[in-house]
């Protein structure tokens, strides 16, 4: 007995990872698949339920239709995973494919939702290829406040009380209508960040930008790419005014964005104009695109641009193009907070050199710190 109590504390002292509090190790199992957190119960008798006691899940459900034994036994896992948690659940993550039916995938999230109040939930399709058919069980999880959704099509206009809570959306290559992409925005009164990226498929009319902006009163992150132009915004329709100030505004990124576009740039000239409250401005350019045009803006338009809050420019891809440089020196000459430009660059290291010099000369309304790599 002795030797036995000796063996088990000589194990216990090389075992570090079982001292720690409880609190730690579940910061430890959250981040790995709940699979792989499940696995740990084989470790020890101490191990056995304390990947039940996570707050966060993270379940696959990719297997393919005809493959019946291995979709049952995927099936099974996943209730039993659901049916032994022991904690409420705040965060779910789900992978899934086309071959997934509705119904499985409702019940899934009916029995979380009759157990447990998650506020965050991430649906994920296998690709844009393989998409899925968003169920309509989603609109019953009134507490969320994050919802990410990425390879999904929601082809259906949802009869919903809207997601009073929701502070944050992702909308990543998702197949949506106009309509019901401004009926879902309009019910989600608390949304502060927004994240939309379209890349493919889209289903109706596209809207305006004063149609999408009239759904945001409230938001303060905002990330969209220049797809949105092509499946969204109708093209050179660019309003030279929004119905009102985007008081909240403090984040904008704008991804694949393109200075030869016409209208791109004016867009972002006019978000800008009504953003007083902007502290960061962020710009992916479009490196693969070859087709520029070339076009001058009036400037004078937006002489009485001053962004008081500004203290961050970041721009990648840039390649030095005559609208690029003026709108770094808009943006420099109208900043008087501004603290940092970080500028990434895809010009030679002669051509960078200079392009430093011209920013350099250029007139600024703060001491900035111009970085360039």
């Amino acid at each position: 007995m002795k030797k036995k109590r000796e063996g088990k504390a000589k194990r216990l002292s090389m075992d570090r990872i079982s001292t720690l509090p409880q609190p730690i190790l579940e910061i430890i199992l959250s981040l790995l698949p709940t699979h792989e957190a499940a696995r740990t119960s084989v470790l020890s008798r101490e191990w056995r339920y304390k990947w039940t006691k996570i707050p966060k899940l993270e379940l696959c459900h990719y297997t393919p239709r005809e493959n019946m034994d291995v979709r049952c036994k995927n099936l099974y896992n996943i209730h039993q995973v659901l049916l032994l948690h022991h904690v409420p659940i705040h965060e779910l993550t789900l992978y899934t494919c086309k071959d997934c039916d509705c119904f499985e995938f409702d019940q899934i999230i009916l029995h979380l939702a009759k157990n447990h109040t998650f506020k965050k939930l991430a649906l994920y399709g296998l690709n844009y290829t393989y998409r899925f058919d968003l169920p309509i069980s989603i609109f019953s999880l009134h507490h969320l406040t994050d919802l990410c959704l990425y390879c999904v099509d929601l082809e259906h206009q949802p009869v919903f009380n809207g997601f009073g809570s929701l502070r944050s959306l992702v909308l990543d290559d998702v197949g949506i209508s106009t309509k019901t992409l401004l009926h879902l925005l309009s019910n989600c009164p608390s949304l502060k960040s927004f994240n939309l990226r379209i890349g493919g498929t889209h289903f109706g009319e596209p809207c305006t930008i004063i149609e999408l902006f009239k759904c945001l009163p409230t938001i303060e992150h905002l990330t969209t790419c220049r797809y949105v132009f092509w499946f969204w915004l109708h093209l050179g329709a660019v309003p030279r005014a929004l119905p009102s100030l985007l008081f909240h505004l403090k984040y904008f990124c704008f991804e694949q964005m393109s200075f030869g576009d016409r209208d791109e740039l004016p867009f972002l000239l006019v978000l800008i104009k009504y953003s007083p409250n902007l502290e960061k401005i962020k710009l992916e350019i479009d490196s693969n695109d070859k087709s520029f045009e070339e076009y001058s803006v009036e400037w004078e338009e937006y002489s009485n641009v001053w962004l008081e809050h500004l203290v961050e420019l970041e721009i990648e891809y840039f390649s030095n193009l005559k609208l690029e440089m003026e709108f770094v020196k808009f943006i420099l000459a109208r900043s008087p907070k501004l603290k940092t430009v970080r500028i990434e660059s895809v010009v030679d290291e002669d051509q960078e050199s200079e392009m430093f010099k011209t920013l350099l000369r250029a007139s600024r309304a703060s001491p900035v710190i111009i970085d360039v790599t």
